[in-house]
Order: C-alpha cells, then sequence, then structure tokens
C-alpha cells in the first residue's frame, strides 16, 4: 500500500470540525418505480385520448376546391371517406374576409367509400373561404342558411 491510499483509506476527522457525518441513507428503489409507473400510466392515457380525438375517423371529408364566388355563395367541390353502407352529413361554412361566418349548411352526403360531392352554398356576404369541418351519421335533411 503506498501512502496516498493508507492516508485515505485510515484518515479520520477531527470531531466537531467538519459537522456531523450522516450514516448512508437506504435506497427508495421502490419510490422511483412507483412514480415511473404512475408517469407511464399517465403518459399512456394522454396518448389515448390524442388517438382517440385526431387518429383515424370514421368520416373524413377534404375539400377538394371551391368556385364561382358571388357576394351571395360559393360552390365547393368535396369528397368525404368513409365506410361504403353508410351514408352521412357533413357541416359546410364558408367566411368572409374577415373571419365571420357567412354561410352554413348542413349537406347529405350518398353512399360508396369515397362520395363526391358538388354544393352551392348561400351566403349573406362574399365569401373568401369554404370548409368541411365536420361530418357524422346521416341525419336526413340538407339545410342551409
Amino acid at each position: 500500500m503506498n501512502a496516498a491510499e493508507e492516508t485515505h483509506a485510515t484518515a479520520k476527522y477531527p470531531p466537531g470540525r467538519y459537522g456531523r457525518r450522516r450514516e448512508p441513507q437506504p435506497r427508495r428503489t421502490w419510490l422511483v418505480f412507483v412514480l415511473a409507473a404512475v408517469v407511464a400510466v399517465a403518459g399512456l392515457a394522454v396518448a389515448w385520448q390524442l388517438y382517440r380525438q385526431y387518429g383515424p375517423q370514421d368520416y373524413e371529408p377534404q375539400v377538394q376546391r371551391f368556385y364561382n364566388v358571388t357576394d351571395d355563395g360559393i360552390t365547393v367541390d368535396f369528397v368525404v371517406r368513409k365506410d361504403a353502407d353508410q351514408r352521412a352529413t357533413c357541416s359546410v361554412r364558408a367566411r368572409s374576409a374577415s373571419g365571420e361566418e357567412v354561410g352554413l349548411a348542413q349537406v347529405d352526403v350518398p353512399d360508396g367509400a369515397e362520395a363526391f360531392v358538388t354544393y352551392r352554398l348561400a351566403t349573406s356576404d362574399r365569401p373568401v373561404t369554404v370548409e368541411v369541418p365536420a361530418c357524422g351519421p346521416f341525419k336526413g335533411q340538407t339545410t342551409g342558411k
């Protein structure tokens, strides 16, 4: 053994000089596992909610184009992807340059896995854009604002 190892291994600190020396505490590994499990469960719950909200939907509408824009209407072509045996009703909404909603209608979508729809939406002011924010199960009547 050399002098450095001997000094390090056998060094005694003068009493009261460096404060009270504490005995090492036992590690609480169970606490780490419990916290890890709680974090994992919370992460899975958040992931499940996001999947349900933003994952694959039963009805997936997509605007293909809009045209024939006038002061009192707009024509929109959109497609809805869904199960072939389902019928759907979609909300079609137009907005003005200020972002205000100027037209809204519930439009029935025909059968088919990919249903193409052309719809003329009446508006209360000149629209600059049109959107199909949501589709759902078939409701029956086409209505407009």
